[in-house]
C-alpha cells in the first residue's frame, strides 16, 4: 500500500500510472491475503503443498487436461506447407499490437525490449518455424489467479 506522500510526489512528477494505482490502492483500504482453499470435500486446507495440489487439480478439471504425462505431441506430415511463413511486414503490424506496460510472461521480457529488437526477433521465429519445434521454456506457462466474485476459500 503506498503513503500519501507517494501519491503527492506521483503527482508532482506526473507519474499518472503509478499515482492512479496508489489511488486505487488506498480506496481499497487493507486488503488481508487468503492462504486457505477448501479442497474437493469442503475442507479447509492451509498448506502451501496441498493448496498447490488442489490448484492443480481445479485447473486441470477446467482446462479438461487429465493424464498430462500421457500426452505426447503428434507428428504431421503434409506435402505442402499449410500456412505460410510470416512476412516481416506481417510480424511487425503483429508486434505494434502488442501492449505496452503489461506483466510480461515466464521468460520475463517487456513487451517493450521485445519491440526494440523485432529484426532479431523476427529472425528467431523463422528459425523456429522452419526447424518445426518449439523451445523448451515457451512450453511453459504462468498462471494467475484472478477472484472475480464469491468466497475467495471456495
Amino acid at each position: 500500500m503506498c503513503s500519501i506522500y507517494e501519491l503527492e510526489t506521483n503527482s508532482k512528477i506526473k507519474n499518472i500510472r503509478d499515482l492512479f494505482r496508489g489511488i486505487n490502492d488506498f480506496m481499497k483500504g487493507y486488503q488481508p491475503k487468503t492462504n486457505i482453499v477448501k479442497d474437493d470435500k469442503g475442507d479447509l486446507v492451509a498448506d502451501s503443498y496441498t493448496i498447490l495440489v488442489r490448484w492443480s487439480k481445479f485447473f486441470c478439471h477446467v482446462l479438461n487436461v487429465h493424464g498430462v504425462n500421457d500426452v505426447k505431441q503428434t507428428e504431421i506430415h503434409t506435402a505442402e506447407l499449410l500456412v505460410p511463413e510470416s512476412s516481416a511486414s506481417a510480424f511487425e503490424l503483429a508486434l505494434e499490437k502488442l501492449k505496452s506496460n503489461k506483466s510480461p510472461g515466464i521468460e520475463q521480457i517487456p513487451t517493450e525490449f521485445t519491440k526494440t529488437i523485432r529484426c532479431e526477433f523476427h529472425k528467431l521465429i523463422i528459425s523456429i518455424w522452419n526447424k518445426e519445434e518449439l523451445p523448451e521454456q515457451w512450453k511453459k506457462s504462468i498462471m494467475v489467479l484472478i477472484y472475480m466474485k464469491g468466497d475467495k476459500i471456495d
